[in-house]
């Protein structure tokens, strides 16, 4: 399972400083980003030697307790499924306690993200490159 840590800014925040309901979507976006990365996937370096990208075609989000300013959380990311031209990815916000065992961690928002493969400008659909799926099961 891939982490990546996250502090909570004041852009992040409503006027209650709470985290906004739709920034954990830009959390995740950046996780998926980050584990990819991680993984040899460079998104931009991708785009231009295949011609394709990965889109959101699906969320799902549970939210389960708040984020507030300057906590700092664990954002994860790992892969449950692959298809032709689909993949779907497990992510969670946790919020960092001071102790060192990971699994410690408190539990605030989880849900599933489906990404699709498309290709060139008119962003039809098209399998996932072998390449990048070889990637993804390291």
């Amino acid at each position: 399972m891939f982490q990546w840590p996250v502090r909570v800014y004041w852009e992040d925040t409503d006027a209650g400083g709470i985290v906004f309901y739709a920034n954990y979507l830009k959390f995740f976006e950046r996780s998926r980003t980050e584990w990819l990365r991680s993984l040899g996937i460079e998104q931009q370096r991708m785009k231009d030697s295949t011609g394709g990208m990965f889109v959101v075609t699906e969320t799902s989000i549970r939210y389960l307790r708040p984020a507030r300013l300057d906590d700092q959380l664990i954002i994860t990311a790992s892969l449950i499924e692959t298809g032709r031209a689909s993949m779907i990815i497990k992510q969670q916000a946790l919020l960092k306690t001071e102790q060192k065992d990971p699994l410690s961690a408190t539990l605030l928002c989880e849900g599933t993200i489906r990404i699709g493969w498309v290709h060139g400008a008119s962003l039809q659909p098209k399998r996932i490159p072998a390449c990048i799926l070889d990637s993804l099961k390291t």
